[in-house]
């Protein structure tokens, strides 16, 4: 399979496994569909990361030699799955880590940046949006969430010109959260994720899904939104034990639910 989901502890690992790129088509974005979709489902795995099986790339994108004399029509359901599936990531009330270790461009780029979070590793790969250098534009997301991320006149500039950045300047620019050596990255992932995984998931879900729901429309419907995701937090089990806790002065023993 292209894409595996595996499971650390409470951790789930969804990796790309197609050498030598990790270069996805309509297949191998269906398997990744399926896999966030277990994540979604199965409550063991309370925190998810996304990395890759091979060595040198996270995600090259799409396998262009698919888009050699796609038509208009078989082209729009491409990017209607890629778009789905990146908004599934993020209709999801679980937190997913980008792992990246490795050459990260084009789709691939836009596959991180559908994650919530994103630890890098230092090292001599590139990070960017190429398209435009075949006469494109990113098709994945990326115009819209690069320049949520990042300052968009960056953003713009890296589009445009299809400039590629080392991990260093991903962070300097704030394409990615943290930067690690690359014998320590994995590691890294790992110990962040499983302190989210051992946490109050329920609420960093909700938390997510507050956040990123109000930053589609305007502050008032992202209050509104905030206090009904309030409301159903407060009637959680995970909430009940955490106020019990910090009464009694004890640590918590959140489930998740």
């Amino acid at each position: 399979m292209a894409i595996t989901l595996e499971r650390e502890g409470r951790i789930g690992i969804i990796r790309l496994n197609t050498p030598p790129a990790n270069a996805y088509n309509e297949a191998s974005l269906s398997e990744l569909a399926a896999a966030i979709s277990e994540v979604g489902k199965d409550d063991a795995i309370r925190c998810a990361t996304v990395a890759s099986g091979i060595e040198k790339f996270f995600c090259a994108g799409a396998d262009i030699s698919t888009l050699d004399g796609q038509t208009t029509e078989g082209l729009a359901a491409f990017l209607a799955l890629a778009h789905e599936i990146l908004d599934q990531m993020e209709r999801t009330p679980k937190i997913f880590i980008a792992a990246i270790a490795g050459h990260c461009i084009g789709g691939g780029l836009e596959l991180a940046l559908g994650c919530d979070l994103r630890i890098a590793s230092d090292g001599g790969y590139r990070l960017g949006l190429g398209e435009v250098n075949l006469g494109l534009s990113p098709g994945m997301g990326g115009t819209q969430r690069l320049a949520r991320q990042i300052a968009p006149g960056k953003a713009l500039h890296m589009m445009v010109s299809g400039e590629m950045v080392s991990p260093g300047e991903a962070l300097e620019l704030g394409i990615v959260e943290w930067l690690y050596p690359a014998d320590k990255h994995w590691d890294e992932v790992m110990a962040y994720a499983g302190k989210l995984a051992d946490g109050p998931t329920m609420a960093q879900g909700y938390i997510k899904l507050s956040m990123k729901g109000g930053l589609g429309g305007n502050l008032a419907d992202g209050l509104v939104l905030e206090r009904e995701n309030q409301l159903i937090l407060s009637q959680s089990e995970d909430a009940g034990e955490g106020i019990k806790a910090f009464l009694e002065k004890r640590k918590a023993a959140f489930k998740g639910r």
